[in-house]
């Protein structure tokens, strides 16, 4: 046991040290009673400015006693082996955690992009160049460093089960099947006006039942979840709309592949576009996924990994969401959350930890791709960067691809071998 000397006890202060010391099995009290902690006779630690005589001392940043979101004036500093954040000149691994871990710099006036997201571009991380590193983990490290140093403990650093899930968002289940009415009519004239005569031809073979739709991947991703993996879907089953153009949901068989793939893998809701902006249009999405698999739905993805704090996720608790996936970038592969163990979100605005369990994703298809433009070759080795700093920390290494990127389709022909070597990487957990 440790007694823990502070000023204040307070919710932050307790979610971040049950963050490092508890999820490493060491028993820790808090007191803020100077003539109790003098008379403890436990191994003792001094987090506050206060002097105590031949006691080990870490001199706190006021982020952790803090009720309010406030603008931090933070630099860069170092913290044992590890640069840390220094706030107000204080330099403070467990305030650096707090900071990282629950998005602090996301809340309040932010800049944001098209798509009224958080860029990784404005993120600290990515600033200091640390968006690779799982800093949260690191900071835990010093920390149990710095007490086994100081002999407050005989525990060291202890990386996490490692865990790989393959996880995949539907949202176009087909490009060409299952589109009835204008639907299909407005996507054949625009084939026509763009005098695309190579999707022109394909869509005739593919209605003519002579070829598999392109985005028919979904026997891939059963043989995916027949091979033990964890398989993750989530599936947008919004109304129509501009960003939000899956197949209703209340074509029949669009309602019995979601069921088909329901029996070999955990689906969730990937909230629509539009679900953002629109409550009642979330509530509908997850009644409607939870009657096609008759089960409630815990899991969700927000399409187009539209998030904004706390918004977003209280919107989800209201409606029973207890399992998001959204925690990563776009623009960039990395670690978001400074972590890849799922932790309970903490609400700043409330000032309380949550029930909503967090579970951050490593990278995305479309990050590769499109928005860094990497070889396929060079995808694998920055996936192997990511994957080498994971293995060091352990939690959950998540990926996200969507049905129409695995298919060696169109701009994305060869890729289905970088997702088989994200799978491949298992084998590496499983020998070590």
């Amino acid at each position: 046991m440790i007694e823990v000397f502070v000023e204040q006890v307070s919710a932050r202060l307790k979610y971040t040290f049950d963050f490092v010391l508890t999820d490493h099995g060491i028993d820790f009290c808090f007191t803020n009673d100077f003539r109790t902690f003098q008379n403890a006779t436990n191994m003792k630690l001094n987090y506050s400015e206060r002097h105590f005589d031949n006691v080990v001392q870490l001199v706190p940043a006021s982020l952790l006693f803090e009720e309010k979101i406030s603008a931090q004036k933070i630099t860069k500093s170092v913290f044992g082996s590890e640069e840390c954040l220094a706030f107000d000149g204080v330099t403070d691994p467990f305030a650096s955690i707090f900071y990282v871990l629950s998005r602090y710099e996301e809340y309040g006036d932010i800049t944001t992009d098209e798509h009224d997201r958080f860029p990784a571009s404005r993120s600290l991380q990515f600033e200091f160049g640390w968006l690779q590193k799982m800093m949260c983990e690191r900071w835990s490290r010093e920390i149990m460093i710095f007490l086994g140093e100081n002999g407050l403990t005989n525990s060291s650093y202890q990386p996490r089960e490692l865990k790989l899930i393959p996880t995949f968002d539907i949202d176009n289940t087909y490009a060409y099947q299952l589109k009835i009415g204008s639907r299909k009519l407005l996507s054949t004239l625009k084939d026509y006006t763009k005098r695309d005569k190579v999707r022109l031809e394909e869509r005739k073979r593919v209605l003519a039942g002579e070829e598999k739709d392109p985005y028919d991947t979904f026997d891939t991703i059963e043989s995916i979840a027949k091979r033990w993996f964890d398989v993750k879907l989530f599936w947008l089953l919004g109304d129509y709309g501009k960003f939000d153009r899956n197949i209703s949901h209340e074509n029949i068989e669009h309602r019995k592949l979601i069921q088909q793939m329901s029996r070999c893998c955990e689906v969730g809701i990937h909230p629509s576009y539009k679900s953002n902006t629109l409550e009642i249009a979330l509530s509908d999405e997850i009644q409607r996924l939870s009657t096609i698999i008759s089960r409630e739905v815990l899991n969700s993805r927000q399409h187009f990994l539209k998030m904004r704090f706390p918004a977003t996720y209280e919107r989800l608790l209201e409606q029973g969401i207890t399992n998001d996936y959204t925690m990563g970038f776009a623009s960039e592969i990395g670690f978001r959350a400074g972590t890849s163990r799922p932790f309970h979100w903490f609400n700043l605005k409330k000032n309380e930890v949550t029930d909503l369990v967090v579970h951050p994703f490593s990278y995305m298809d479309g990050t590769l791709l499109e928005y860094k433009n990497w070889s396929i070759t060079q995808a694998k080795q920055e996936i192997q960067s990511l994957f080498d700093e994971f293995k060091q920390f352990g939690g959950e290494f998540i990926f996200l691809w969507h049905n129409e990127t695995i298919g060696d389709y169109g701009k994305w022909k060869g890729w289905s071998e970088v997702l088989e070597f994200s799978l491949g990487l298992n084998k590496k957990i499983d020998h070590e």
